[in-house]
């Protein structure tokens, strides 16, 4: 079980350079398993083989969330460098998967892929985490109490220690 840090805490500063990767499917045909099926299982490949290999870039622990019929994979990675090297490696499970997709699947409809990706910044990251364990960015960057980054989201994102909390802290 996971430790709970009882109280208000924000992701330390360390972003700058690190990107948020959410990848994913939607499986459009449920009853087509044989062309949904595949791309299923690439992606516990995938990080099977990036938790064994940490110099390719992946960090912290992706987090996976299902919804309906969308799978999203929660990724952070120390660089977009590392993430387009991954990506177009030969000697690595993502290419392989990403040419079948395009072989097998690509138009037909059964299936749907995506990804978002986003450059992280301390400049442009805010967080706070109330009464969880270490989480997202903080399992990343390290956790640090609120108040040290500020009281409010304004204050975290801009160092503005004059805008007040509307509900006490923490």
């Amino acid at each position: 079980m996971a430790t709970i840090n009882e109280g208000r805490y924000s992701a330390d500063a360390g972003a700058d350079g690190k990107v948020l990767f959410l990848i994913g499917m939607r499986i459009n045909h449920w009853w087509q398993v044989w062309r949904w099926g595949p791309v299923f299982t690439a992606m516990p490949k995938m990080l099977a083989e990036l938790a064994k290999h940490p110099e390719l870039g992946l960090v912290g622990k992706p987090r996976l969330f299902m919804s309906g019929k969308v799978l999203l994979v929660w990724q952070y990675w120390e660089s977009f460098e590392h993430l387009a090297a991954y990506s177009r490696a030969n000697d690595r499970a993502h290419l392989p998967a990403w040419r079948a997709f395009n072989q097998k699947v690509r138009d037909n409809g059964s299936v749907g892929i995506f990804h978002e990706t986003v450059l992280l910044s301390d400049a442009t990251v805010e967080t706070v985490y109330a009464n969880m364990p270490v989480f997202g960015l903080a399992g990343v960057t390290g956790a640090v109490p609120a108040g040290r980054r500020g009281q409010t989201a304004r204050a975290r994102l801009t160092g503005d220690a004059t805008d007040v909390p509307v509900v006490a802290p923490y």
